[in-house]
């Protein structure tokens, strides 16, 4: 039997395209049309998994599926295959940020990490945004200053129209001239992680500007 193989924007990539086949199915549709749009449904779930194994790919198949019970009994029984984010203690996250030595945590037993792909909270007394990121088989830590004022717009990594504030990072690269400067990086990200982290379907934003972060 595998093991847990799906991350959890994998998980809401599925959850997405299986709404949009359930949805199209309720509709007058003409055959052709309904499965062309089942069709590519599976077939973005199936890219989103390049390594799948044989076992695993029997496992995103949802085209035959037909009515509502059926779908929720399916997007339940896949949750027990989600890989859940590293539980992380407040001792690690503590040294994820040696800098920072008045550290205020977030409620740890309130975190979900079931359904992270990204830890993030806001520290109210410095007024920053930390955020904790899996890369290249790590955890690391990197310290944001958001915006003071909020705005709706397009969230850099989830991809939503919501409530977002502009978040700007000291990278690790050196100006040439000026090895005193650093250079900063910002873009636009939700408010509230929790519900950035119920909508991000893939990673690939985010793997950015982690990069760029770390980027010497």
């Amino acid at each position: 039997m595998s093991d847990p193989f799906i991350q959890n924007e994998q998980y809401n990539l599925i959850k997405e395209q299986v709404r949009l086949v359930k949805e199209s199915r309720m509709q007058s549709l003409p055959p052709s049309v309904l499965r062309a749009v089942i069709d590519l449904a599976q077939s973005k779930v199936i890219y989103a998994f390049p390594e799948a194994t044989t076992e695993q790919l029997k496992l995103l198949q949802f085209s035959t599926l037909q009515t509502n019970e059926a779908f929720e009994e399916y997007m339940q029984q896949l949750q027990e295959w989600v890989q859940p984010f590293p539980v992380v203690s407040a001792e690690q996250l503590k040294d994820l940020f040696p800098k920072q030595k008045k550290l205020r945590l977030p409620e740890l037993a309130d975190v979900d990490f079931g359904r992270l792909t990204y830890l993030s909270w806001n520290d109210g007394r410095s007024k920053q945004k930390l955020m904790i990121c899996q890369h290249e088989g790590r955890l690391i830590g990197i310290v944001c200053k958001p915006s003071t004022n909020t705005k709706k717009n397009i969230c850099a990594f989830c991809n939503q129209f919501t409530d977002v504030t502009y978040c700007v990072t000291i990278t690790k690269a050196k100006q040439a001239k000026n090895p005193d400067y650093y250079k900063a990086i910002g873009t636009y990200i939700c408010v509230d992680s929790k519900t950035c982290n119920e909508h991000i379907t893939s990673q690939e934003a985010l793997h950015t500007f982690v990069h760029k972060a770390l980027q010497v």
